[in-house]
């Protein structure tokens, strides 16, 4: 038997419950993970809060999209992005669509190996959030001598793009609450506080604008100053689908149709070379036990320390 997370219904946190499913065999090409730890990100809430809608027939609910354990069994013919998998192989899995338990069957096009000088933790935090940064760096083109504009900066998403941009040689302005503000200097942006006049205190510090704007979080006046400074609107990307970023032009990353995720997994091994050379770092706010992935999700919601949390099983 294993043990998983599963939304019996549609709601808030109370929804969750942890319940025993029995345990699966690997089909060819698929091998089965021991979990060690497990990624938690705002979209899993947002799945079974009825945000998307809310279709009785998917219920119960699986969740989770990211996590790192150690190969148990493996199907015939299974590989990964880099090559065969093998029995104790430690390994990182995404994207996956039900992480949230403590044994996983998945595809060994979803298995990563994991650098041995990656905690558990960081490990399971890194590909989803990692992946989306790197999509909205691409799809906004951000490179050398750019100057770029990050709201949510201190958030899992918005701290990555903030390292990743660095690394490509652009200059960072990141919004972020104040107690926030030492953080995203640490990885390498000029903070600046949300709030009204929001555009007066990014001005100060990019008088003639900005050539690039990465939105992953913020009020409709994060948007509007976004327009405003930016020198090419094609650049205004955002990872918060609705109406006011569409209306406003931003392009939203992840929004390619059945292709959507294909940027997001080639850039997988690339993230996992980094963070095992410590040239990217996954900031670790809260350890939850699985059982407490209810908990872990009403503590999300609020405002809490900057990084990601984590389930151990």
């Amino acid at each position: 038997m294993s043990r998983r997370v599963v939304a019996r219904a549609y709601g808030g946190p109370e929804v969750l419950a942890l319940v025993d499913a029995e345990a699966v065999n690997p089909a060819p090409g698929e091998v089965v993970i021991e979990v060690r730890a497990i990624g938690v990100n705002p979209i899993d809430y947002k799945l079974y809060s009825g945000a998307f809608g809310a279709d009785p027939d998917a219920l119960p609910l699986r969740l989770g999209s990211e996590a790192a354990g150690v190969v148990a069994e493996v199907g015939d013919a299974a590989a990964g992005p880099v090559g065969p998998i093998s029995v104790g192989d430690e390994v990182i899995v995404y994207p996956v669509s039900e992480s949230y338990a403590d044994r996983l069957v998945v595809s060994g096009d979803s298995v990563i190996p994991k650098p041995a000088s990656l905690p558990w933790n960081e490990a399971a935090g890194l590909l989803a959030v990692g992946a989306t940064a790197v999509d909205t760096l691409d799809t906004a083109h951000v490179g050398a001598g750019d100057l770029l504009l990050v709201h949510g900066a201190a958030g899992g998403v918005g701290s990555f793009v903030v390292q990743l941009a660095r690394a490509r040689g652009a200059t960072i302005i990141g919004t972020a609450r104040p107690e926030h503000h030492d953080y995203v200097r640490s990885l390498g942006a000029a903070p600046v506080s949300y709030g009204a006049g929001l555009g007066d205190r990014v001005r100060v510090l990019a008088p003639d604008g900005v050539d690039a704007v990465i939105h992953t979080a913020g009020s409709d006046e994060s948007i509007d100053v976004s327009v405003e400074l930016v020198r090419d609107r094609s650049r205004l990307v955002t990872t918060v689908p609705g109406p006011r970023p569409a209306e406003a032009g931003f392009r939203i990353v992840g929004a390619r149709g059945p292709d959507g995720m294909e940027p997001r997994k080639r850039a997988r091994v690339f993230l996992v070379d980094l963070a095992g050379n410590g040239d990217v770092r996954v900031r670790v706010a809260r350890t939850y036990a699985l059982s407490e992935a209810a908990r872990a999700h009403a503590d999300l919601r609020k405002p809490h320390a900057a990084g990601k949390f984590i389930l151990l099983p």
